[in-house]
């Protein structure tokens, strides 16, 4: 973990309530996808965490969506403005297992992580194949920079208004992967957890106090007992997640 000061360099809307945040400042401590930074607003008590979307030497970039007032906070700021920052924060996914043809499944704002790791699966010369999900059409974000870095891509709206109609699930029936990488709402990643064949990870989503393991706010139940999100998480393997039903 490393405490950094980031400068902004545009904080640009994507959809209605989705923005890209590009930051420049010391990116050192950010090793692999799926980790998260942890950003300091002034007059907020706790820190707003934010997964990873991609990093390009000294620039970072984060997509947020508006959902409080810290994050109305967040979307107000203006290029030029600093940023107090922890990066390095969480337990990012494991690309040695991915397989020959790695299946990506991101929910609406979990779409995030999936970007960096499609990047870095695609150079590593892995047949990507990216499974993006939304409410509606208008919702839908960087599909085209998944396409753009090579990936396949399939869009699910619930409302059928562009891709297949429904869920996640419903985009993976009949797909051929060597493993599963996914983020998105609780909902969601129980529903995967359910479907998938094979091996697969899963980055949760949490409330988090400190974002580093010190409070144990944001702790869930395993097969081997008690793992903190922000921790030994947020990217757990799909065979030591415990659901409490």
């Amino acid at each position: 973990m490393k405490q950094s000061l980031f400068t902004i360099l545009d904080n640009t809307p994507l959809t209605g309530s989705v923005l890209r945040l590009r930051l420049q400042g010391d990116t050192s401590a950010i090793a692999r996808p799926g980790q998260f930074v942890n950003i300091r607003l002034e007059g907020r008590f706790l820190r707003r965490p934010i997964s990873v979307c991609d990093v390009e030497g000294d620039v970072l970039t984060l997509i947020y969506k508006v959902v409080g007032g810290g994050t109305e906070q967040l979307r107000a700021m203006l290029p030029g403005e600093r940023l107090d920052l922890l990066t390095g924060l969480g337990n990012g996914f494991d690309l040695s297992s991915a397989g020959k043809n790695p299946l990506l499944i991101g929910g609406g704002v979990g779409t995030t992580p999936m970007y960096w790791l499609a990047k870095q699966l695609l150079s590593a010369g892995h047949s990507v194949t990216a499974v993006l999900g939304f409410n509606t059409a208008d919702e839908i974000f960087y599909d085209e920079m998944f396409r753009a870095l090579g990936a396949k891509v399939i869009l699910a709206t619930v409302d059928g208004s562009r891709g297949i109609k429904g869920f996640v699930t419903d985009a993976m029936a009949g797909l051929d992967y060597s493993c599963f990488y996914a983020c998105g709402p609780e909902p969601m990643l129980r529903a995967v957890w359910r479907t998938a064949r094979g091996p697969g990870q899963l980055s949760f989503e949490a409330r988090m106090g400190c974002g580093f393991g010190a409070c144990m706010g944001c702790s869930c139940r395993t097969i081997t007992g008690s793992k903190r999100i922000c921790r030994e998480g947020p990217v757990l393997t799909k065979e030591e997640i415990r659901w409490d039903d």
